[in-house]
């Protein structure tokens, strides 16, 4: 049913899925469901079926049971191998009893795995590429996407807890991480000779290169930043590129008190180095959704994405929009391979003044 019934009040589910495949940040942002799951029933196990490389994002968080894991690798093990892991996978998840599974995510895998998982309660999106018998038998409750463009991503995944009767507000998004992962980084941080004093974080990288700010403008910002009285640490992925684009900025940064983390940190230990941070930077990545959902004051530098939907879920936090510097093409016309910069009409001094800020509070 499109416009989902609700379930009644007396539903007490014991075993509870929910299922994301996606990217790091959209999982961090499906944590305010795991939130208001966990509050409105308590006594229940929660379980997340995700891709591999994306556990990492949620492996701390206290109220996940257990993870069911997709390998992207698996279909390079041939045909046969990636059958019986599919397979397995399916009878895992049957094992389990899940009294309802939650799907977020809109792909057919995710579909046929609701259906078979032999919940009595399924829920996912009536998605209108979807539309058809087998989309609707893996559901008994649809809920309506019409509004989703008006929505943050955030109260997009709330809204498929609807039939349950949860509102899509006032739930926050959660990042943890263990005692174990913040020494880690403190000793990180300590052989980069930074001190425990407060220090900054800058993420300038990502893997799209059309959500990037020109790398002089990240090393003047540095610079601008020298008299805060802040160490600054910046962070990015192990990818090459990336690894390149860091070197390039330190390489036109004057500033002695600079030091680069990229690539040498786990997801947690990067919300470990965050939370201890006194401010966070970055373009529009997972690391800008990570500080926010830590409430580190952010700094976040957007292009042509769609902002309401992906701006940092919080109030801590300062949004710097290219587009009110100059016109930006529609977010689904971007050629994602592109090397253009849209984000390079944020003008230098715009970032360094929401820095100071946040700086001299």
């Amino acid at each position: 049913m499109a416009c989902p019934e609700l379930i009644p009040a007396t539903f007490a589910p014991q075993n509870i899925l929910l299922i994301k495949l996606r990217h790091h940040g959209d999982m961090l942002l499906t944590t305010p469901v795991i939130n208001a799951l966990h509050q409105r029933y308590p006594a229940a196990n929660i379980d997340v079926l995700l891709y591999k490389e994306t556990r990492p994002m949620l492996q701390a968080f206290p109220a996940i049971r257990h993870f069911h894991v997709i390998d992207r690798n698996w279909k390079k093990e041939g045909s046969w191998q990636h059958i019986r892991h599919e397979v397995a996978l399916v009878r895992s998840i049957r094992r389990q009893h899940y009294d309802l599974v939650i799907n977020l995510a809109d792909q057919w895998r995710s579909a046929i795995i609701t259906g078979l998982s032999a919940a009595k309660i399924r829920i996912g999106f009536d998605f209108l590429k979807r539309k058809n018998v087998l989309w609707r038998h893996a559901h008994t409750h649809r809920v309506s996407t019409q509004d989703h463009g008006e929505l943050h991503t955030v109260e997009q995944n709330l809204a498929a807890l609807k039939p349950l009767g949860i509102p899509n507000t006032g739930f926050p998004a959660s990042m943890h991480y263990s005692d174990s992962d913040w020494q880690q980084t403190r000793t990180a941080l300590d052989k980069q000779q930074i001190s425990p004093s407060p220090y900054i974080v800058i993420q300038p990288t990502s893997r799209w290169l059309f959500k990037c700010w020109e790398d002089d403008k990240v090393a003047g910002l540095i610079d601008a930043l020298s008299t805060s009285g802040c160490d600054i640490v910046l962070t990015g992925a192990p990818d090459k590129k990336e690894q390149a684009m860091i070197e390039h900025i330190l390489s036109l940064s004057h500033n002695p008190r600079v030091i680069s983390l990229a690539g040498k940190l786990t997801l947690p230990q990067l919300a470990a180095l965050i939370d201890h941070a006194r401010l966070f930077i970055g373009v529009d990545s997972a690391p800008m959704h990570m500080a926010a959902a830590l409430n580190t004051p952010c700094v976040a530098l957007f292009g042509p994405t769609k902002l309401k939907q992906w701006r940092p879920w919080g109030e801590n936090n300062r949004v710097i929009w290219a587009g009110d510097y100059a016109p930006l093409p529609p977010p689904d016309s971007i050629d994602t391979r592109t090397e253009k910069r849209y984000l390079s009409a944020i003008p230098l001094d715009e970032v360094v003044k929401a820095a100071r800020t946040y700086l001299d509070e």
